[in-house]
């Protein structure tokens, strides 16, 4: 009877290790819980009736009661929807990413204040996506060494990167050819991310066609660029984003290739050398922020914020829940304001969440607003 008792609390064990084990996946190191509490119902609805949010790809909280956010389109509703629809899709059990025939290509570009509340809506713009049978946009930046406080948007599908001044009203500059894919220093292939160098010099992540970072000095202008396809030190397969951190470091996260790749910067303008790729195999990256003395991801596999101490040591993990009402599909973007509220888009139940400090919290535990050179 006692080997019994015991052979059956060894078969509990197992098969309690082996359903953690399913839910973490791929994820390891220390895991804990969030640190943060979601703010539930954060964003407000502002469509008309019919549509809901489309796919959050781009989020950038320039401040606390401003956030910019970059969404592909609107989402075509079935009719009817439930008295209690909350105004995203995934409610209804649609995935936004993967269900384009209900995808319209208006209000791809706006802003909200600290409650959800739309502020802006640049419709003007809406003709930059119109036509798209992809994604469209990817990205939104601005870089913090910019006194003008211009919002780049990374436009995936038509292989182009649009400058517009701070308050929406003008478009100050489009790179690349609309349509055209090309590996030369003016055209880009399926470009994903930006990022900018306190010495005036703009990365862009090239990614999943050329799977390069393109090199351009404070006008635009091709220096250089480093990475290309293959899995050897340095390379790539399909760039998702990139960010800078101090003393040069430049993180590039690679897609499919599952990892983090760190660069330095050298006394040439033109040239960045490959360092050494850090932290452990990844399942499929999304977004980094880079701190003083680490960096924080997304992943997926299962979805969760991991974060990396510059040497690749992972210091903490947290899994994001996928039920509703709360949860995420995929984390695609994320932004953290200089408060320390954290904002994270959505690419598939199509909604941007709002995320705070749980009372008490670590500040070890906790996302910084992204490095910036003194």
């Amino acid at each position: 009877m006692r080997n019994s008792t015991r052979l059956l609390a060894l078969l509990v064990a197992v098969l309690f290790s082996s359903q953690l084990l399913a839910q973490q996946g791929n994820a390891r190191g220390t895991i804990g819980e969030s640190p943060y509490n979601v703010i539930r119902g954060w964003a407000k609805p502002f469509q008309e009736n019919g549509f809901a949010f489309g796919g959050n790809s781009g989020i950038l909280a320039e401040s606390p009661d401003r956030i910019i956010i970059a969404q592909r389109g609107e989402t075509v509703l079935p009719y009817p929807v439930p008295d209690d629809f909350p105004g995203y899709a995934g409610f209804l059990g649609i995935n936004v990413l993967q269900e384009t025939n209900r995808r319209t290509w208006q209000n791809c570009l706006y802003t909200v204040n600290g409650d959800g509340e739309v502020q802006e809506i640049w419709t003007q713009w809406d003709y930059l996506c119109e036509g798209s049978a992809g994604p469209g946009p990817h990205r939104v930046r601005i870089s913090p060494y910019d006194p003008e406080r211009k919002i780049w948007l990374v436009n995936e599908t038509f292989h182009q990167i649009y400058v517009f001044s701070n308050d929406g009203s003008e478009l100050l500059a489009t790179y690349g050819e609309k349509g055209v894919q090309g590996d030369d220093g003016s055209h880009f292939g399926r470009p994903q991310d930006v990022t900018f160098l306190p010495d005036g010099r703009i990365l862009i992540a090239d990614g999943l066609d050329n799977h390069r970072v393109m090199i351009m000095d404070n006008d635009m202008n091709y220096l250089g660029e480093f990475g290309g396809f293959g899995d050897g030190p340095g390379q790539f397969n399909t760039i998702h984003a990139i960010a800078v951190g101090p003393d040069g470091r430049i993180f590039v996260l690679d897609r499919s290739g599952g990892e983090v790749n760190l660069f330095r910067t050298t006394d040439d303008p033109a040239v960045i050398e490959f360092e050494r790729s850090i932290g452990s195999r990844l399942t499929l990256p999304l977004d980094i922020i880079v701190n003083e003395n680490d960096f924080w991801i997304t992943d997926l596999g299962p979805l969760r914020f991991v974060n990396f101490d510059f040497e690749g040591n992972i210091k903490y993990t947290w899994l994001v829940p996928r039920e509703l009402p709360d949860g995420y599909l995929e984390v695609h973007t994320f932004s953290v304001d200089s408060e320390g509220s954290l904002y994270g888009g959505d690419n598939q139940y199509g909604r941007t969440q709002k995320f705070i400090p749980k009372p008490g919290a670590s500040a070890d535990l906790l996302i910084e607003a992204p490095w910036v050179a003194n």
